[in-house]
């Protein structure tokens, strides 16, 4: 049995699997009292500092609410990341999904920071961005959420709206419309836009990402007529995303603070 789990393990996608690992423990390390989380979370000013501390940038997407929130905000980490590492149709190579990524990090820093909110950790705008990302491309489909069907488009405002129920839901929910707005603001530019307003797509992977990547880790090439092509034998031996995971868990809502 701890054969089978390993192996189903190293056959989820990569880059999913890898963030939710990290997630997991580094979030059980802080909630535990190993690390401060004051080591992680976000802090402009310390980023001006000499030298800067800019695993800050990375490490306030890591960290998940505690008890419960850790099983199962490192669920919906794995679970939405993988979609969109294997299934999602603008982000069929590695190096597209690491820009989207960083391009979707980087809009609710941005936004974290212009609003003034002073948020200093960012997963749950993560989650909900990845979220919303997942969900746009499944219109017409029906998903349960908390145990009731609802059209897939409307998952990301589920989401929020059941947090307005917990105590501090209104924090949680203003931190997740940095996600959305980032999430729209991507799916407009790559998609909304070039292909119904005419325009190009002003956020193409950039050169150096795909030079960094694919130095990394070959990814599929583009077919003659300039398709991208999704790596679909991968996709096959890996189980298409299923992970490891049981399915019985993807019908759990988001993880909150508990007492």
């Amino acid at each position: 049995m701890a054969e089978l789990s390993l192996d189903a393990y190293w056959r989820a996608p990569p880059i999913a699997r890898t963030v939710a690992t990290i997630t997991f423990g580094l979030s059980c390390a802080v909630h535990m009292g190993v690390l401060a989380g004051d080591l992680f979370y976000y802090d402009f000013r310390l980023l001006l500092r000499i030298p800067p501390q800019v695993w800050r940038l990375v490490t306030c997407f890591l960290i998940t609410f505690p008890n419960l929130g850790i099983l199962f905000d490192t669920f919906h980490m794995y679970m939405y990341m993988s979609q969109l590492e294997r299934g999602h149709p603008r982000l069929s190579r590695r190096d597209d999904f690491v820009w989207y990524l960083i391009f979707v990090s980087g809009t609710i820093l941005i936004l974290s920071h212009l609003t003034g909110f002073g948020f200093g950790i960012l997963t749950q705008a993560l989650l909900l961005a990845m979220a919303y990302t997942v969900t746009q491309e499944q219109r017409g489909q029906t998903t349960n959420y908390m145990f009731i069907n609802i059209p897939s488009q409307l998952v990301p405002f589920a989401m929020m709206a059941i947090n307005l129920f917990f105590p501090g839901g209104i924090g949680i929910v203003l931190l997740q419309l940095h996600g959305l707005a980032a999430a729209h603001l991507y799916l407009f530019l790559s998609k909304i836009w070039p292909e119904v307003g005419g325009g190009r797509n002003w956020i193409e992977t950039p050169a150096f990402i795909s030079s960094l990547v694919n130095g990394v880790a070959p990814t599929p090439q583009r077919s003659a007529a300039g398709v991208r092509a999704p790596d679909v034998a991968s996709a096959r031996s890996s189980g298409a995303s299923r992970g490891p995971l049981p399915d019985s868990w993807r019908t759990r809502g988001p993880g909150h603070r508990l007492g």
